[in-house]
């Protein structure tokens, strides 16, 4: 028997179609919004709306490398300009001859320590390196450091001394702001000789580095951070340098006060300097202490020697200022121990040698 289905009728109450928003021309203006009614985009204006934010996402990732890297390349600029940037180059390709070194190239004792030191610890302070024309580098701090290296390499042939640390410097300083470096580093981290400094300052004027004129001006310009009592000192190494040229085979090794004590012998006595000049050249193939035993024994030699009588103290003390006629405007200034001639001439562009047999000759005048 089947069972008879029920219909039930739902009667619903009907509203007014005007009060209802079927559509968009229906809808008042007040409520529409392109929000409500969403346009639908082919598959063709999907991929090209996709392919054109992906362009816009990578041209702003290459623009944020650009920036980064530019500004990476400013910051290593910067520090290889203030010489922290550090890198390793083979001890070969340091050139050392760019700058006259403020060292001698005599064998230095302390080296063996340093050699030590670097076995034992390694090297805790890289040298100074500026590029080279055509390749390698000029060496403008550390000539001991490298010397060391270039030892061990040779004495154990192990890999690791064939590369030194190296901070590397740009190209753009002069000369005279390398030499400064050279000077100041050596003079903080060990005294070096008179006569060393001596030297370099002898050759920094004969080169005219940076325009200069003499021994006096390339004192000044190195030393600059040193006293003024021991930039007088260097002088008078210099000229006892100039005046003995390389007849004093060790001048490094020269304690101060026997080095002043010679320049004071030689600056005014052309004898004393011939006779000291003989000495040395009885004495080849000397080693520093039998050479610093010759110059003490002169120097005292010199100085207890008695002073040859003349005229009375009182005229001796007196001062004698006279015109020369010859010469540019020679003016003369003649005192106890001291004569100086002042004419319109530069009198270091006169060659050494020319110069030297002037002033043998005023000696030899003054002996007739």
């Amino acid at each position: 028997m089947s069972r008879k289905r029920r219909v039930f009728d739902v009667d619903l109450p009907e509203e007014p179609a005007a009060d209802f928003p079927a559509g968009k021309d229906d809808l008042p203006a007040e409520y529409e919004s392109k929000a409500m009614f969403p346009r639908r985009r082919g598959p063709m204006a999907a991929a090209i709306g996709e392919t054109g934010d992906a362009l816009r996402h990578r041209k702003q990732v290459e623009a944020d490398i650009r920036a980064e890297n530019d500004a990476l390349a400013h910051e290593f600029v910067r520090l290889k300009r203030e010489g922290l940037v550090v890198d390793r180059v083979p001890v070969e390709e340091v050139n050392v001859h760019r700058l006259v070194r403020d060292r001698s190239t005599r064998g230095d004792p302390d080296l063996d320590d340093l050699k030590t030191s670097l076995l034992a610890i390694g090297l805790s302070n890289p040298i100074r390196v500026a590029p080279r024309p055509g390749g390698g580098h000029d060496l403008i701090e550390g000539f001991r450091r490298l010397a060391a290296y270039k030892a061990l390499l040779e004495e154990t042939g192990d890999p690791r001394w064939a590369r030194i640390p190296a901070a590397l410097l740009t190209d753009g300083e002069g000369e005279g702001a390398l030499y400064r470096r050279m000077v100041d580093e050596n003079l903080v981290r060990k005294d070096i000789s008179f006569a060393e400094m001596a030297a370099l300052a002898i050759a920094y004027a004969d080169d005219h580095v940076d325009g200069c004129a003499d021994v006096d001006e390339a004192v000044n310009r190195l030393y600059a951070s040193t006293s003024a009592q021991k930039r007088s000192y260097v002088r008078r190494f210099a000229l006892l340098l100039r005046r003995m040229g390389k007849a004093i085979e060790h001048p490094e090794a020269l304690p101060r006060a026997l080095g002043l004590k010679l320049a004071d012998l030689i600056e005014g006595d052309i004898d004393a300097m011939n006779r000291l000049l003989g000495d040395l050249s009885a004495a080849p193939n000397r080693d520093a202490a039998t050479e610093g035993a010759i110059l003490r024994a002169a120097v005292e030699g010199f100085t207890a020697a008695p002073k040859p009588r003349g005229a009375p103290k009182a005229a001796r003390r007196g001062r004698v200022s006279l015109s020369v006629p010859v010469g540019p405007g020679a003016r003369c200034t003649a005192a106890d121990g001291k004569v100086e001639i002042r004419a319109r001439m530069d009198f270091s562009n006169v060659p050494q040698d020319r110069l030297q047999a002037a002033i043998e000759a005023f000696f030899r005048e003054l002996e007739r």
